[in-house]
């Protein structure tokens, strides 16, 4: 994958990184456009929590086989296995963070990143 996806193909992977989170149940998934901020690391922040380390662990196990089943792409960088408190998927422009609950209120990355845009994504039924 190259730095810098445009358009289609970053819609198809946000598209497939939501897919792989509704198949775990994965709660409260927002996206956060940061492509108008200076400076930012990535264009987009996808977030969501789970209630326990296991279901972390296999949301954020999900989304890398739904991603590369679905794009063919796979993460450039993966980090927080080891206590799935905090799951850290890097697709180069579209960071996702999987949280435990508490961990999600403490970290609070929706209200440090307010300035950006923020959607909030509906549960599948």
């Amino acid at each position: 994958m190259n730095k810098g996806l445009k358009g289609t193909e970053t819609e198809q992977l946000i598209d497939a990184i939501v897919e792989g989170i509704h198949r775990k149940k994965g709660l409260d998934i927002v996206k956060i456009d940061l492509t108008k901020i200076n400076h930012s690391e990535c264009s987009y922040f996808i977030i969501c929590h789970g209630n326990s380390n296991t279901q972390v662990d296999a949301i954020a196990h999900s989304v890398e086989d739904t991603v590369e089943e679905l794009t063919g792409e796979k993460a450039w960088h993966k980090d927080g296995y080891a206590n799935s408190i905090w799951i850290l998927l890097d697709y180069a422009d579209i960071m996702v963070h999987v949280f435990q609950r508490d961990a999600r209120n403490f970290y609070d990355l929706e209200n440090l990143w307010a300035d950006a845009p923020m959607e909030t994504i509906e549960d599948k039924n």
